[in-house]
């Protein structure tokens, strides 16, 4: 595999549509600690951009205004790891967006890979998208806040990533730990996996 930093692969957070921990369709709030936590593991592994994707107008003006001071503002002259971190921070209001903006930068459409926690959904290993990870295509990988991502975000992916399993039978991870953890298994360099 290539370096990373030479690679196009961009990540979505979206909030809308989610679903909640009865199955129905919801949008769920845009939190700091997701803006921060994946804008530094995006930037550790070389991601081009960390798409936040919500429909809400509100949330869209908060992620603007927590990019704005860490990118422009106070907060960016005072950490510029962090300046560095958060410029990679775009808001798009649907997934349809995100697609076309990434297929119009790269002359391409994405090959879009969704993740999702609930068993019996994935259709590829990790260790199979390693060897599909190539320079002239562009890689968009989905998470889902909330309980994860709506069915009908799942049924336009490509492909979808199985559920990361620990040791025990809690599998509840924050969705921050779920990227770092797909990111790592997806581009770390062999010699460190």
């Amino acid at each position: 595999m290539e370096d990373s930093g030479s690679l196009k692969i961009d990540v979505a957070l979206v909030h809308y549509p989610v679903v909640n921990r009865t199955g129905e369709l919801i949008g769920s709030a845009v939190t700091n600690l997701d803006l921060h936590d994946i804008a530094r593991a995006a930037c550790t592994y070389g991601v081009e951009t960390y798409w936040v994707v919500t429909p809400d107008a509100q949330q869209q003006e908060l992620v603007g205004k927590i990019v704005a001071h860490w990118t422009q503002g106070y907060g960016g002259s005072v950490n510029p790891n962090r300046k560095d971190a958060l410029s990679l921070i775009r808001s798009s209001t649907c997934l349809d967006d995100v697609i076309n903006g990434i297929t119009e930068k790269w002359g391409v459409r994405p090959l879009i890979l969704a993740t999702c926690a609930r068993p019996g959904q994935s259709t590829i290993e990790c260790s199979a998208v390693r060897k599909m990870i190539v320079a002239d295509r562009p890689l968009l990988l989905l998470f889902g806040t909330a309980w994860g991502l709506a069915p009908e975000i799942l049924a336009r992916a490509d492909e979808i990533l199985p559920p990361i399993r620990g040791i025990g039978k809690y599998n509840h991870l924050s969705v921050r730990s779920a990227v770092s953890i797909i990111l790592d298994r997806l581009l770390a360099p062999e010699v460190e996996r």
